[in-house]
């Protein structure tokens, strides 16, 4: 990287990061890739369960991003994220983005039944309410989400970096296939495939009405007696993609590596995960795994960090440079 690149000065003042609880240690890790230190502050639970948020210094005129993702415990680290915001904005910050690695209730992105909310429509108007100018995040559960801010973003995506430490992998495995977990997935799967430059197949699965859980169907291409790559955007309990892998080694496939860039794994999870026969499990830090299930899948589970991803978009945004020529477009 260039020393222009490392400066912190820019359009709106100097850097200053701050972060919730959500994922301390990928914003100390974006923190030594800028070279810029977090900045202080105190979060305070009272005993009613309100939160406070002071700031150690003051971020008048200055250019903020505030790095917290909000997975478990969800509805703290979105009001963490949300009164750090409305503090930076009464404490006169110049332009503040909110940098939210992993974005829960993405999921509830339309009304596929009476009487639901569009809740992934409500955070993005409350982070705008709250107090940012602009957002940044990876791998939306649907592109349409982008739509439901009403302020400029970055919305970035993992599978760069995914993608490179797999093709690696590929020069090790026998006939490899990139298979997407389902149809929806199939657009982002492909690109993936194109990328590594191999095949693609397809989980073909129905969901059951008024229920979570999925059930694996059949696979749409060729798997005998191949490695397999299961792509997926995120991980929760691990129902769908068990099922998935199950019917792949049924059908034929000869290893299964499972591929993901949120590792939320809630509830069961980590268990049945463990309990399956996965060569490898691939994914990133946008969400803190805990050291207990990093134990229980053992050396089968590879982290890549999105550090220099979110902390070049942030130096880039920053200095008023071009974001997509870091990816050619």
């Amino acid at each position: 990287m260039s020393p222009a690149a490392r400066s912190t000065k820019g359009l709106y003042g100097d850097i200053k990061l701050f972060t919730g609880s959500g994922n301390p240690e990928l914003a100390e890790r974006i923190a030594r890739y800028l070279k810029v230190p977090l900045s202080g502050r105190d979060i305070v639970e009272f005993s009613n369960e309100n939160i406070m948020v002071r700031l150690h210094g003051s971020v008048r005129g200055q250019d903020v991003y505030v790095i917290q993702s909000t997975s478990h415990p969800v509805q703290r680290n979105w009001m963490e994220l949300l009164i750090m915001l409305q503090t930076l904005r009464l404490d006169s910050a110049a332009r503040i983005t909110a940098v939210i690695p992993y974005m829960s209730y993405a999921r509830s992105d339309k009304k596929d039944q009476p009487r639901v909310p569009i809740v992934a429509r409500l955070m993005a108007d409350m982070v705008q309410v709250a107090g940012a100018d602009r957002y940044m995040t990876l791998d939306l559960h649907a592109g349409q989400i982008q739509g439901f801010f009403s302020i400029p973003g970055d919305v970035l995506t993992a599978f760069h970096i995914l993608s490179k430490h797999v093709a690696k992998l590929c020069k090790t495995l026998k006939d490899p296939v990139v298979v997407s977990t389902d149809l929806g997935f199939a657009k982002r799967a492909r690109n993936f495939a194109e990328r590594i430059d191999v095949p693609l197949a397809i989980i073909e699965k129905r969901r059951t009405p008024h229920d979570a859980r999925t059930e694996a169907m059949s696979v749409v291409g060729d798997v005998v007696d191949k490695d397999v790559i299961l792509l997926d955007d995120e991980v929760d309990t691990a129902g769908s993609v068990s099922n998935a892998i199950q019917l792949l080694k049924k059908t034929g496939a000869r290893n299964v590596y499972l591929v993901f860039v949120h590792a939320v794994l809630s509830g069961p999870a980590v268990e049945r995960l463990a309990a399956q026969p996965l060569a490898g499990i691939i994914t990133t830090d946008t969400v803190p795994i805990p050291a207990e299930a990093k134990e229980k899948l053992g050396d089968k589970l590879t982290i890549l960090s999105v550090d220099e991803l979110l902390g070049e978009v942030i130096s880039r945004a920053h200095r008023g440079v071009s974001v997509g020529q870091m990816f050619n477009e």
